[in-house]
């Protein structure tokens, strides 16, 4: 059996390389930082945090320290409808059952939509009464 030469296959990696990659449209791509509806009543959670720690824990986690002299705290704030409604551990009183949809703002989107003071971001949970 002959080998190939060096050139055969300098030739055909450079037309592999040619070749386009799929196209894949992004505004069908999921958004990472949204929990549908869909999504809620697929995962069966009990609660917006059994949804939330079932489906994307990441919303869940720690930010880290923002400031040295600052001691404010790092976790995502959570609103319901666009109003405060607390810190993290509330969700565990949020039924799913009444959740439209869950959404992640980062701290920069956080502040844009709700103001300063959300180093952690903000965990925004809008209602089924509401849409």
């Amino acid at each position: 059996m002959p080998r190939p030469s060096l050139l055969s296959i300098l030739l055909i990696a450079a037309l592999g390389a040619c070749t386009r990659a799929p196209y894949t449209d992004p505004s069908l791509a999921p958004d990472r930082e949204i929990i549908t509806q869909d999504e809620i009543e697929a995962s069966h959670g009990g609660s917006a945090y059994d949804v939330i720690r079932k489906l994307h824990g990441n919303f869940l986690s720690y930010r880290g320290r923002t400031s040295i002299k600052d001691t404010v705290t790092s976790m995502p704030m959570v609103f319901m409808d666009d109003q405060v409604y607390g810190p993290i551990s509330v969700l565990r009183n949020i039924p799913a059952s009444q959740i439209a949809e869950i959404r992640l703002y980062r701290a920069w989107e956080a502040t844009i939509k709700y103001g300063s003071g959300l180093p952690g971001g903000a965990i925004a949970i809008y209602s089924r009464l509401e849409r």
